[in-house]
Protein backbone atom coordinates (compact mmCIF):
# COMPACT_ATOMS: atom_id res chain seq x y z
CA UNK A 1 0.00 0.00 0.00
CA UNK A 2 2.95 2.36 0.73
CA UNK A 3 4.80 1.65 -2.25
CA UNK A 4 1.69 2.09 -4.31
CA UNK A 5 1.13 5.70 -2.86
CA UNK A 6 4.95 6.74 -3.63
CA UNK A 7 4.98 5.46 -6.91
CA UNK A 8 1.32 7.55 -7.32
CA UNK A 9 3.22 10.38 -5.56
CA UNK A 10 6.43 10.15 -7.88
CA UNK A 11 4.16 9.57 -11.10
CA UNK A 12 1.97 12.62 -9.83
CA UNK A 13 5.41 15.02 -9.33
CA UNK A 14 6.64 13.88 -13.04
CA UNK A 15 3.82 14.38 -14.54
CA UNK A 16 3.41 18.36 -12.94
CA UNK A 17 7.27 18.80 -13.72
CA UNK A 18 6.83 17.72 -17.44
CA UNK A 19 3.96 20.22 -18.45
CA UNK A 20 5.96 22.82 -17.14
CA UNK A 21 8.74 22.18 -19.12
CA UNK A 22 6.21 21.93 -22.17
CA UNK A 23 5.04 25.61 -20.99
CA UNK A 24 8.51 26.84 -20.50
CA UNK A 25 10.24 25.74 -23.40
CA UNK A 26 6.84 26.04 -25.67
CA UNK A 27 8.63 23.41 -28.30
CA UNK A 28 7.42 19.81 -29.18
CA UNK A 29 10.99 19.29 -30.45
CA UNK A 30 11.94 15.72 -29.38
CA UNK A 31 15.55 16.13 -28.21
CA UNK A 32 13.74 18.61 -25.99
CA UNK A 33 10.80 16.89 -25.07
CA UNK A 34 13.30 13.51 -24.18
CA UNK A 35 15.39 16.00 -22.41
CA UNK A 36 12.38 17.15 -20.34
CA UNK A 37 11.26 13.91 -19.18
CA UNK A 38 14.49 12.57 -18.19
CA UNK A 39 15.29 15.87 -15.97
CA UNK A 40 10.98 15.84 -14.77
CA UNK A 41 12.20 11.82 -13.59
CA UNK A 42 15.65 12.92 -11.74
CA UNK A 43 14.30 15.79 -10.12
CA UNK A 44 10.74 14.06 -9.22
CA UNK A 45 12.86 11.66 -7.54
CA UNK A 46 14.19 13.78 -5.47
CA UNK A 47 11.37 15.66 -4.68
CA UNK A 48 8.41 13.98 -4.99
CA UNK A 49 7.80 13.45 -0.86
CA UNK A 50 7.55 16.51 -0.13
CA UNK A 51 5.87 18.28 -3.71
CA UNK A 52 2.37 15.87 -3.03
CA UNK A 53 0.90 13.88 -0.53
CA UNK A 54 -2.41 13.22 -2.54
CA UNK A 55 -0.22 11.78 -5.72
CA UNK A 56 -2.52 10.81 -8.75
CA UNK A 57 -5.57 11.83 -6.84
CA UNK A 58 -4.79 15.36 -7.80
CA UNK A 59 -5.81 14.42 -11.10
CA UNK A 60 -8.89 13.59 -10.62
CA UNK A 61 -11.49 15.48 -13.58
CA UNK A 62 -13.59 17.25 -11.31
CA UNK A 63 -10.58 18.96 -9.46
CA UNK A 64 -9.15 19.41 -12.87
CA UNK A 65 -12.15 21.30 -13.66
CA UNK A 66 -12.63 23.47 -11.31
CA UNK A 67 -8.88 24.05 -11.30
CA UNK A 68 -9.46 25.19 -15.24
CA UNK A 69 -12.90 27.27 -14.22
CA UNK A 70 -11.01 28.63 -11.33
CA UNK A 71 -8.46 30.84 -13.86
CA UNK A 72 -11.50 32.75 -14.99
CA UNK A 73 -12.49 33.45 -12.55
CA UNK A 74 -9.91 34.65 -10.48
CA UNK A 75 -9.18 36.39 -13.56
CA UNK A 76 -12.56 38.36 -13.41
CA UNK A 77 -12.62 38.98 -9.40
CA UNK A 78 -9.28 40.83 -10.08
CA UNK A 79 -10.38 42.69 -13.24
CA UNK A 80 -13.15 43.67 -11.05
CA UNK A 81 -11.04 44.82 -7.82
CA UNK A 82 -8.74 47.02 -9.98
CA UNK A 83 -11.60 49.10 -11.38
CA UNK A 84 -13.56 49.26 -7.79
CA UNK A 85 -9.66 50.63 -6.89
CA UNK A 86 -9.22 53.25 -9.89
CA UNK A 87 -12.50 54.14 -9.10
CA UNK A 88 -11.84 55.44 -5.69
CA UNK A 89 -8.39 56.65 -6.45
CA UNK A 90 -9.68 58.93 -9.31
CA UNK A 91 -12.91 59.87 -7.37
CA UNK A 92 -12.58 63.53 -5.36
CA UNK A 93 -13.47 62.32 -2.35
CA UNK A 94 -11.24 59.33 -1.67
CA UNK A 95 -13.87 57.17 -0.80
CA UNK A 96 -12.01 54.59 1.00
CA UNK A 97 -12.64 53.33 4.65
CA UNK A 98 -9.61 51.38 5.29
CA UNK A 99 -9.27 48.37 8.33
CA UNK A 100 -7.88 45.13 9.17
CA UNK A 101 -10.60 42.58 8.92
CA UNK A 102 -11.19 38.62 10.51
CA UNK A 103 -11.85 36.08 7.87
CA UNK A 104 -12.52 32.13 8.69
CA UNK A 105 -11.94 29.69 6.25
CA UNK A 106 -13.21 25.98 5.61
CA UNK A 107 -10.14 25.12 3.94
CA UNK A 108 -8.17 22.37 5.68
CA UNK A 109 -4.77 22.10 3.60
CA UNK A 110 -1.67 24.08 4.00
CA UNK A 111 -1.95 24.09 -0.47
CA UNK A 112 -5.57 25.05 -0.18
CA UNK A 113 -5.21 28.23 2.27
CA UNK A 114 -1.74 29.62 0.63
CA UNK A 115 -4.27 29.40 -2.61
CA UNK A 116 -6.39 31.93 -0.97
CA UNK A 117 -4.25 34.30 0.92
CA UNK A 118 -2.53 34.22 -2.91
CA UNK A 119 -5.66 34.58 -4.02
CA UNK A 120 -6.76 37.42 -1.63
CA UNK A 121 -3.41 39.48 -2.37
CA UNK A 122 -3.41 39.59 -5.89
CA UNK A 123 -6.76 40.95 -5.81
CA UNK A 124 -6.52 44.83 -5.35
CA UNK A 125 -7.82 46.39 -2.26
CA UNK A 126 -7.02 43.58 0.00
CA UNK A 127 -3.74 42.34 1.40
CA UNK A 128 -3.49 39.12 3.22
CA UNK A 129 -1.64 40.31 7.00
CA UNK A 130 -1.75 36.89 8.24
CA UNK A 131 -3.04 33.11 8.81
CA UNK A 132 -3.43 31.59 11.97
CA UNK A 133 -5.30 28.21 11.33
CA UNK A 134 -8.57 29.36 9.99
CA UNK A 135 -8.55 32.34 11.17
CA UNK A 136 -6.89 35.33 8.11
CA UNK A 137 -6.97 38.57 8.83
CA UNK A 138 -6.29 40.94 6.03
CA UNK A 139 -6.22 44.79 5.05
CA UNK A 140 -9.54 46.19 3.00
CA UNK A 141 -9.25 49.31 1.15
CA UNK A 142 -13.26 49.36 1.91
CA UNK A 143 -14.54 48.03 4.97
CA UNK A 144 -18.21 47.84 4.74
CA UNK A 145 -20.83 48.72 7.32
CA UNK A 146 -22.11 45.26 8.26
CA UNK A 147 -18.38 44.35 8.55
CA UNK A 148 -17.84 47.02 11.58
CA UNK A 149 -20.68 45.74 13.43
CA UNK A 150 -19.72 45.62 17.71
CA UNK A 151 -20.47 41.60 17.63
CA UNK A 152 -16.82 39.42 16.32
CA UNK A 153 -18.65 37.37 15.09
CA UNK A 154 -21.25 38.99 13.04
CA UNK A 155 -18.05 41.38 11.88
CA UNK A 156 -16.50 38.08 10.60
CA UNK A 157 -19.15 36.56 8.71
CA UNK A 158 -19.51 39.75 7.03
CA UNK A 159 -16.30 39.86 5.92
CA UNK A 160 -15.86 36.25 5.27
CA UNK A 161 -18.84 36.70 2.74
CA UNK A 162 -16.87 38.91 0.80
CA UNK A 163 -13.34 37.99 0.71
CA UNK A 164 -12.85 34.20 1.56
CA UNK A 165 -16.31 32.63 0.35
CA UNK A 166 -16.32 33.43 -3.11
CA UNK A 167 -12.66 31.76 -3.36
CA UNK A 168 -12.97 28.86 -1.60
CA UNK A 169 -16.49 27.48 -3.30
CA UNK A 170 -13.26 26.52 -5.86
CA UNK A 171 -10.34 26.26 -3.77
CA UNK A 172 -12.41 23.68 -1.57
CA UNK A 173 -12.43 21.28 -4.17
CA UNK A 174 -9.68 21.79 -5.74
CA UNK A 175 -7.55 21.13 -2.93
CA UNK A 176 -9.98 19.23 -0.53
Amino acid sequence: MEEASRLSRYLYTVIVLFVIWLFLTASLDPQELAFGLILSLIVAALTYEIFTTGGLSNLHPKKLAYAIAYIPYFLWAMIMANLDVAYRVLHPKRPIRPGVVKCKTVLNTDAGKLALANSITLTPGTITLDVDGEDYFIHWIWVPDEALTENDEEHVKAASANITNPFEKFLKVIFG
